[in-house]
């Protein structure tokens, strides 16, 4: 295997290895596998200081099996069209574990995004969705970005309204993007979204046994020692749920100017703040500071957690990881090579193409919100209460007692559209767990859950092809 694939060359690698284990025609996999259509484009816009600056961006629609077609948009300066083609492969099959009628898509425009003023940051934001509306690249039905790498909710508001601008008579005109505030049609969760999948894959993980043991380890979540790779809003999101809510112990933090590492386990919020405040790690108190953050991939740990950029464990380094078991957060960490050799030692890998897939999930509960034009909970919130308080005071008249209060607040308090939007997130993380762990049981010459996880993919994809007579 040529050692040096690039990133959507190692995700079409991942691929034809499950389409191995399937009887497709050749013609169909490949019909899957490719990439449908890339639109590049470059633009100029005058800045506030005064010049004209080019830019250069690209839209990559993998999937049309289902519209719309699906994707973030990122903001990087060593972002390129292989990176986004593959983003944009990698959201077909997701979308397709997740059980998400959505094909895949992806977008990104070749900037740092830390190099510019808010005023002209929102100026090329504008300039560009409007190239990428105009070219019906962006569409409620058709082409529905959300946000990446370097963009947020902030930087879809901004869209959104350019989108409303240019298509004034379009109802719908909310849903030509997700991960927008709340005030412009946002959802509430979907900030923390792929972060909380993580933690919801991970505790569904934990309640099988039999997958537990496989990696060598026992017991539930609380107490395991976890090194995160990035503290951006996935990692931290994952970093945060996990320690607060389950008890794990973060002993690294892995960020660009280097690792943190503390046996006990780190203080994420404090870590956080400090970056925030200084842009980086180094320096926190505390803590044993290592300049070589790659490093601190290899620290002796029962979860790794990579959740910054895709190739960050590669062939050369794969031989050094420690960890029993890898949690992909971010999209493409594990290059193909890396993979092989992890598999080889029998190092575990909970892949990206459906641990990371709580962001689409929660979009796509933003997107049918904006459709229908009402929020979730609204119609059966109050009603939802009132059948509460009549099971408390049938219990009462039961046993002649008063109920406790905090029973009583739980069992009369309706479900508001948080709770309905990590309910729903929680179901479709179990479910889609619950299928790749079949599959990977199922089929005894399956070796990995990467490769259960593209069966199932493309295994729905191929249905919907067939069924369609495309």
């Amino acid at each position: 295997m040529n050692a040096t694939l690039t990133f959507s060359q190692s995700v079409g690698a991942m691929v034809d290895r499950a389409a191995a284990h399937l009887k497709l025609p050749p013609a169909l996999v490949e019909q899957i596998r490719d990439c449908h259509a890339v639109y590049q484009v470059r633009f100029p816009v005058k800045l506030s200081d005064g010049q004209y600056h080019n830019f250069k961006g690209w839209r990559a629609i993998h999937s049309v099996h289902h519209l719309p077609a699906k994707g973030g948009i990122r903001y990087a300066s060593h972002v390129d069209q292989d990176e986004v083609e593959a983003l944009a492969a990698l959201m077909t099959y997701k979308c397709a574990i997740v059980d998400v009628p959505f094909g895949g898509a992806k977008g990104a425009l070749a900037i740092d995004p830390r190099r510019y003023n808010v005023d002209d940051l929102e100026t090329i934001t504008r300039r560009f969705a409007r190239e990428l509306i105009e070219r019906g690249y962006i569409n409620p039905g058709s082409n529905v970005p959300a946000p990446d790498l370097g963009t947020g909710p902030r930087e879809m508001a901004w869209i959104a309204d350019v989108y409303k601008t240019l298509r004034p008579h379009e109802i719908d005109h909310l849903a030509c993007v997700t991960g927008k505030p709340l005030t412009a049609g946002g959802i509430w969760g979907r900030v923390e979204a792929t972060g909380r999948g993580v933690q919801y894959v991970l505790r569904e993980f934990f309640r099988h046994p039999e997958d537990v043991k496989r990696v060598g380890l026992s017991g539930t979540l609380e107490g395991k020692t976890v090194v995160i790779q990035g503290l951006g809003n996935v990692g931290y999101h994952a970093a945060k749920f996990l320690s607060e809510e389950d008890g794990v112990k973060i002993i690294a933090l892995v960020e660009w100017d280097g690792a943190l590492h503390h046996p006990a386990g780190l203080p994420v919020e404090s870590v956080r703040r400090y970056m925030n405040e200084t842009g980086g790690v180094k320096g926190f108190p505390g803590a044993t500071y290592a300049p070589d953050g790659l490093a601190g991939l290899e620290l002796e740990c029962d979860l790794l957690i990579p959740a910054a950029m895709e190739s960050q464990i590669t062939a050369q380094n794969a031989d050094r990881i420690r960890a029993p078991l890898v949690v992909e957060a971010a999209n493409g960490p594990v290059t193909f090579e890396a993979d092989e050799k992890l598999r080889a030692r029998g190092v575990v890998v909970l892949p990206d193409v459906f641990v990371n897939a709580g962001g689409v999930v929660v979009s796509y509960f933003e997107w049918i919100k904006n459709l229908s034009h009402i929020r979730f909970g609204r119609m059966d919130r109050r009603l939802d209460e009132l059948r509460g308080e009549r099971i408390v005071h049938a219990l009462e008249a039961m046993t002649g007692k008063k109920a406790p209060d905090e029973i009583r607040a739980e069992l009369s308090t309706g479900a508001d559209e948080l709770a309905l939007v990590r309910s729903g997130l929680d179901d479709t993380m179990r479910q889609a767990y619950q299928e790749i762990s079949e599959v990977f049981r199922r089929e005894q010459d399956l070796r990995d859950f990467r490769t259960a996880a593209f069966v199932v993919a493309l295994q729905k994809i191929a249905r919907t092809y067939t069924e369609m007579g495309r």
